[in-house]
């Protein structure tokens, strides 16, 4: 059984996670603006210093795969429409590259500012983590589950969670900061060239 996480917890992974599949979800209310809402999550590889090392440690819709393939998005979904995930990212911590200290997993809406879109408009959102046993298990077993229930009324961008590595081990902690500006002020924030 998962373990719910509450923003701002912190739960250690265990040793044994190799592979990981990262789960996002969300629901969007009833909204009359004439655009289908898209979400898009995507995955910043850092250095100890919180910025990226290279342009390939940024994972979205437009870069699919990260470095040695670390980190794996599968693909963009653009309604959010059905149950369960709407986007997944894979991980194989096996993979990551030895400088990379945190994985920061981020949800923005695309063109918010043109389609005035923000998270107020947007429920149930959540980030689960389950390990994997292979590269072939797509379902995993359930680690935990953070339900974003922080009202976000004017933001545009939100990083959800943060995978880090504190001596050696590898933790996950329940973020949920919410930023204007879309995806570009979460790049700029990491020191992506955008």
């Amino acid at each position: 059984m998962a373990i719910n996480l509450k923003k701002g917890q912190r739960v250690a992974l265990e040793d044994s996670m190799k592979l990981a599949m990262v789960g996002l979800g969300w629901d969007t209310n009833r909204y009359d603006g004439g655009y289908d809402f898209d979400l898009d999550a995507s995955v910043f590889l850092l250095g100890s210093n919180g910025k990226l090392l290279r342009d390939e440690d940024f994972v979205f819709y437009n870069n699919l795969n990260g470095r040695d393939g670390a980190v794996v998005h599968t693909g963009d979904n653009l309604t959010g429409d059905g149950d369960g995930d709407d986007e997944v990212i894979m991980i194989d911590f096996t993979k990551i590259p030895e400088e990379i200290t945190k994985i920061a997993v981020v949800v923005t809406i695309y063109d918010a500012d043109v389609r005035r879109q923000n998270f107020g408009q947007v429920d149930n959102a959540y980030i689960r983590l389950a390990k994997l046993a292979d590269e072939f298990d797509t379902v995993g077993t359930p680690i935990l589950r953070f339900d974003l229930t922080e009202e976000f009324s004017v933001e545009t961008a939100l990083v959800v969670a943060e995978i880090y590595k504190r001596n050696g081990e590898w933790k996950f902690n329940a973020v949920a900061a919410g930023y204007e500006g879309g995806l570009e002020a979460i790049c700029r924030s990491f020191g992506a060239n955008v």
